[in-house]
């Protein structure tokens, strides 16, 4: 690399970190196959960066703005990703005013099984009356006497 190739892109970007970014992200373009705006001349890619910089046959605001694209780490959105933000800002909304959204636990079984429990309980409450009608004795289990007790 020329030493007077260096000289003439420090006057088109002064700051030579700057200079030394651009020429390596149009190294790069080149590699990739871009198109080349001066003569290579057996000249290697970083060596035709820095010519095309130095002659300004390259515009150094695309170059620039390749080279932050290039390290920008960005996750595209998807339409799907939207509505679930939608959704969540509407939980946020139902937080606010005191109304906690159901859980995912009341959804998982069959009906049957969710229900299973109730139907037991109830069928138990209603034995106890049963039996609490009949003698009185609604305190002891079914089977068991007062001597159990």
């Amino acid at each position: 690399m020329a030493r007077v190739t260096v000289e003439d892109c420090v006057l088109k970007i002064p700051n030579r970190f700057d200079l030394v970014l651009m020429a390596a992200q149009r190294a790069r373009d080149i590699s990739s196959g871009a198109s080349l705006t001066i003569d290579r001349d057996d000249d290697k890619n970083p060596v035709v960066a820095l010519r095309e910089i130095a002659d300004e046959t390259v515009p150094l605001a695309s170059l620039e703005e390749a080279l932050v694209k290039g390290h920008q780490k960005l996750a595209e959105i998807d339409e799907a990703d939207e509505e679930i933000i939608e959704l969540m800002a509407g939980e946020e909304e139902w937080l606010k005013a005191g109304v906690a959204p159901q859980s995912p636990a009341a959804a998982v079984g069959s009906d049957e099984e969710s229900t299973f429990g109730i139907d037991a309980a109830e069928d138990e409450t209603e034995e106890g009356e049963a039996a609490e009608d009949e003698d009185g004795r609604g305190d002891l289990e079914i089977g068991s006497t007062e001597d159990d007790i």
